[in-house]
């Protein structure tokens, strides 16, 4: 698809109003407040991957609910007992899990610690999964995938539970011994990347560093109606059905919604935005970026789809880090 949204400079000055429930604050808080309580202690298991530099542990936390979250965490071997390191917590994309350990090597090569969430319920679109998601209310029928599931409640919304367990890997990381928690960096593309902006926006004191690429879960109210592209298309094929639930299901998305993330948000920020992206199109991405409250800077892909930067991406990722953490 060739450019299809607003234009550059349109893009730039693209801060549409927010739509944010009175309750928005409230729920988050009574959201994070039970999943706290219920937290236990994250257990590590040591992996013998085969990587010579790269120590891997495959780690269980508690996340929303307190239901048991998988996670990967890599760390450098080449690194003193006492150290300190920063870390980059990394959620995935639409559709994937976390994986094998052996695939993320790029941050602890870089010296970094690298705590990688699995995506309850995902991971078998690619990306091996392996964590169920576990419904503690009744939720409506819904199109299948995960758009939709639990959407006319947002107490039973499918992203209530995930971005619950976002915010939950923060923390989690943040209290391991080998980690500096005064030096916190998230980081995703697509889902991973609107889930990096609801951890930037519910912990904005803790997270340090942000960087969305191409990020989704932004600005539904207008991706609901400019893309026919998956997943958004699962809210519209949810409507297409549901014809009297329209003002019910965007109503709920707007406590999920990452424009919202955004305005509480005070990491420094590193978006990146793919301008033929028909999946996240361009004004959803900077409705979010025009939004966002820190300091902030985005990398524009004038001819890219839901690729972005890809490559070339990782490298100015890798170097803002470098800048901001050393």
């Amino acid at each position: 698809m060739a450019i299809f949204d607003l234009s550059p400079d349109q893009l730039k000055a693209y801060k549409p109003d927010r739509t944010e429930p009175p309750d928005y604050d409230a729920f988050w808080e009574d959201t994070l407040r039970e999943a706290r309580t219920l937290a236990k202690p994250a257990v590590y298991e040591p992996v013998d991957t085969g990587l010579r530099h790269i120590q891997s542990y495959d780690v269980t936390f508690t996340g929303f609910a307190g239901q048991p979250i998988k996670a990967w965490l890599q760390l450098p071997r080449a690194r003193s007992p006492q150290e300190r390191l920063p870390v980059v917590v990394e959620f995935v994309g639409y559709g994937g899990g976390r994986g094998l350990a052996s695939n993320h090597t790029l941050w602890p090569a870089a010296g970094y610690a690298h705590f990688v969430m699995d995506t309850r319920g995902q991971g078998s679109a690619w990306g091996v999964g392996a964590t169920p998601d576990v419904e503690t209310e009744p939720g409506s029928p819904q199109f299948p995938g995960f758009m939709t599931r639990g959407i006319l409640k947002p107490t039973s919304y499918y992203y209530r539970r995930v971005m619950t367990d976002a915010v939950r890997a923060v923390e989690t990381a943040a209290v391991h011994p080998t980690i500096d928690a005064d030096r916190i960096a998230v980081s995703g593309g697509s889902q991973g990347g609107g889930l990096s902006l609801a951890a930037a926006g519910l912990l904005p004191s803790m997270v340090k560093v942000a960087m969305p690429d191409v990020p989704f879960l932004c600005h539904f109210r207008r991706a609901g109606t400019l893309t026919d592209g998956a997943p958004y298309l699962e809210i519209q094929k949810f409507l297409v059905v549901h014809r009297d639930k329209v003002d019910i299901v965007f109503d709920t998305l707007d406590y999920f919604d990452g424009v919202n993330f955004s305005a509480r948000a005070q990491a420094k920020a590193l978006f990146s935005v793919g301008m033929m992206d028909e999946v996240c199109p361009p004004s959803t991405v900077y409705a979010a970026y025009n939004h966002y409250a820190g300091e902030k800077d985005i990398r524009i892909y004038r001819f890219n789809h839901h690729e972005g930067g890809g490559e070339f991406q990782t490298r100015e990722k890798v170097n803002f880090l470098r800048g901001l953490f050393g």
